[in-house]
């Protein structure tokens, strides 16, 4: 800038030099008012570029800066996108996981209704067995109670028919010739065979249907027990003439219990409840190896059990 003011200073004063007159003078001044217009000017513009130079600067400094930023928001858009389309992809895995689950749980709804409306049904029908079963129950306690009262009158009478037979019976008791028991609803009369038999034979004496025309007075009214007469013998074979009639003593026992039996039967007592069996030898209380053994062998036996259905 001095060196465009020397500049104009050596022009005016050539000027002035070469004129030398007024109108050169003039025009110098012109001229160099001009001049000084200029270098104003020049010197406004100078700075204004100045300005302008470090607006410049700044402005590439921002847009440097601005550059840096928009990468910046490149990447991040870049991610951003990256970003959004991973959440879409999730997004349609998740929607179609929500579609499954739906689906999944609109058929776990309908097996759970019918599942409900069986165990509905079910219920139902529990109750209706329960009602059933108690109906049933009472039923059953009823039939319990009227069997055990059955129970009890037949204990009952069982022990009536045994303290009848007792006191009915209580000379035969006395002399040996019976004895009584009763065990469990089991009544047993043991008679010896010489109360009712001859030896070696199978008919009742006069003797013996005494005794049981006794027994029969407190049988006869028996509907609920079944009566049941065993033969009995020792083990002493059949000799002699009688065994044409009896080859062994399994016969002997037939026919004695059978003969008991036909008197009960005619005395009164329901045959339907009467049964003869022979056990022969086969069936001792005691020893056949003394003579007290034998005799007590040689029995027959009245029993009275319950009635089969």
């Amino acid at each position: 800038m001095r060196r465009v003011a020397l500049f104009l200073s050596a022009v005016a004063a050539l000027g002035i030099c070469l004129g030398g007159c007024t109108r050169l003078e003039s025009t110098y001044l012109k001229k160099a008012g001009e001049a000084e217009r200029l270098s104003g000017e020049l010197a406004a513009l100078q700075q204004r570029h100045r300005s302008l130079e470090e607006e410049n600067r700044a402005l590439q400094a921002n847009v440097a800066k601005l550059e840096g930023t928009v990468r910046g928001l490149g990447e991040e858009l870049s991610d951003t996108r990256s970003e959004r389309d991973h959440l879409r992809g999730n997004l349609g895995f998740v929607t179609g996981e929500r579609d499954r689950l739906a689906a999944d749980n609109r058929e776990l709804d309908r097996t759970l209704k019918a599942k409900a409306d069986s165990l509905s049904r079910t219920i139902v029908e529990l109750r209706g067995k329960v009602a059933d079963l108690e109906r049933e129950n009472g039923s059953l306690r009823q039939e319990i109670a009227a069997l055990k009262k059955a129970q009890e009158e037949k204990v009952e009478k069982v022990g009536k028919t045994y303290e009848g037979l007792m006191s009915k019976m209580q000379e035969e008791i006395r002399q040996g010739q019976m004895t009584i028991s009763e065990l469990k609803g089991k009544l047993t009369l043991n008679l010896v065979d010489a109360i009712l038999f001859d030896t070696g034979k199978a008919e009742v004496k006069p003797g013996g249907i005494a005794v049981l025309r006794k027994i029969v007075s407190v049988l006869r009214d028996e509907r609920e027990k079944a009566i049941r007469i065993e033969g009995h013998t020792d083990n002493v074979p059949i000799t002699g003439t009688l065994v044409k009639t009896y080859p062994t003593n399994w016969e002997l026992s037939a026919a004695r219990a059978i003969n008991v039996t036909r008197y009960l039967q005619e005395q009164g007592i329901d045959p339907g409840i009467l049964s003869a069996v022979a056990y022969g030898e086969h069936k001792p209380v005691a020893g056949n190896s003394t003579p007290e053994g034998k005799a007590r062998n040689r029995r027959i036996e009245i029993i009275l059990v319950p009635r089969e259905p």
